[in-house]
C-alpha cells in the first residue's frame, strides 16, 4: 500500500488557463520540457509564471533509472534544428533564465555534448542578456564532452548525483557515483568561473549521515550550488517512497550544506533541480 501524501507535499493547484496556454505554445514550437516528461510537481507554478526547463536530445532515454518518468526507449537520430527551436521558444517566452537538460544518450559518441553546446549558443544569440543553465548527463565520464559544454560558457554547469552512493544499484543502476563526482570536478577545473551545481533526492531510504557525506563530497568536487528535494514515485512501476522527509529535516540539510561551505542551497519537499534556478544563483 502506498504511503499517504502529507500536507506539506501538496503543491498549489495550477492555474489551468495559463498551464494550457503555455503547454500549447511549447507543443507548437516542437520542443520538449522536462516539466512535462518527468511529471514535475511544480509544473503548475512554473508554467503559470512563464518558466520552463527544456529537454533536448529527443524524448527517449538510453538508461532506465528506477526513479525517473522519462521514457526509456530506442532514441531517434539527433535533430540538427533542435537548438534553434529551443532558442526560439525561449525568446517567445521572454525568459530571463533558460535551463537546458536532456535525456541520456549513451548511443552518441560524445553523449550529446556538442548538441548541448549548440543549444547554449543558440539561446545566447537570441537572448544575449539571459542566463543559461545546463543540467547534463554524465557523458560516461568523458572529459572532452565536459570541455565541449563548458566552452559554450553556460552560467551554470549542473549534473545531479541524485542519491547517496549506497543506493545507486537500486536507484541508478547504469550510473556511477564516483563518475558523477568526477564530471563535476572536471567542470570546475576547466571553467572555474562557471557555477557548478548538483542535486539529490531524499526519501529513498538514505540516512541523514549519508546525505551529509554527499554534501561534503560535492563541496570537495568544487560544487557551490545544491538542491535537495523529496523523491515522489511517478508511477507504480517506479521505486516506492521509503520516507516522506519532514520540512524540519530539509531545514537541517540546508543549514548543514551551508556550514559545510556550499554557497547556494535550496532544500525543501518540492524542490527540484531547476526549481527557482535563477533565484538560487542570482
Amino acid at each position: 500500500m502506498s504511503k499517504r501524501l502529507p500536507d506539506w507535499l501538496r503543491p498549489a493547484a495550477p492555474k489551468a488557463r495559463q498551464l494550457a496556454t503555455l503547454g500549447r505554445r511549447l507543443a507548437a514550437s516542437g520542443v520538449n520540457t522536462v516539466c512535462q516528461s518527468a511529471r514535475c510537481p511544480n509544473i503548475g507554478e512554473c508554467f503559470g509564471s512563464g518558466n520552463a526547463t527544456f529537454m533536448i536530445l529527443g524524448s527517449a532515454c538510453t538508461r532506465d533509472c528506477r526513479f525517473c518518468a522519462v521514457n526509456h526507449d530506442r532514441p531517434q537520430p539527433l535533430d540538427p534544428e533542435e537548438p534553434q527551436r529551443v532558442a526560439a521558444a525561449a525568446r517567445s517566452l521572454n525568459l530571463r533564465y533558460a535551463v537546458i537538460t536532456s535525456v541520456t544518450r549513451d548511443d552518441l559518441g560524445d553523449g550529446g555534448a556538442a548538441h548541448f553546446a549548440a543549444t547554449v549558443r543558440a539561446v545566447r544569440e537570441l537572448l544575449p542578456k539571459a542566463g543559461v543553465e545546463v543540467l547534463v548527463p554524465d557523458f560516461r565520464g568523458d572529459a572532452e564532452a565536459v570541455r565541449v559544454v563548458t566552452a559554450a560558457a553556460p552560467t551554470v554547469f549542473g549534473h545531479n548525483v541524485e542519491t547517496v552512493p549506497r543506493l545507486y544499484p537500486q536507484v541508478r543502476p547504469q550510473a556511477d557515483y564516483a563518475r558523477s563526482l568526477e564530471v563535476l570536478r572536471r567542470a570546475r577545473e576547466i571553467a572555474p568561473e562557471t557555477i557548478t551545481k548538483s542535486g539529490l533526492m531524499v526519501g529513498l531510504g538514505e540516512t541523514e549521515a549519508e546525505v551529509t557525506a554527499v554534501l561534503r563530497d560535492l563541496r570537495d568536487a568544487g560544487v557551490s550550488a545544491v538542491t535537495i528535494g523529496q523523491y515522489l514515485q511517478p508511477t507504480r512501476e517506479h521505486l516506492p517512497v521509503v520516507d516522506y522527509v519532514t520540512p524540519g529535516t530539509f531545514e537541517r540539510y540546508q543549514g548543514e550544506a551551508r556550514e559545510i561551505g556550499l554557497r547556494h542551497v535550496l532544500s525543501g519537499p518540492l524542490v527540484r533541480s531547476s526549481y527557482h534556478a535563477l533565484e538560487l544563483v542570482g
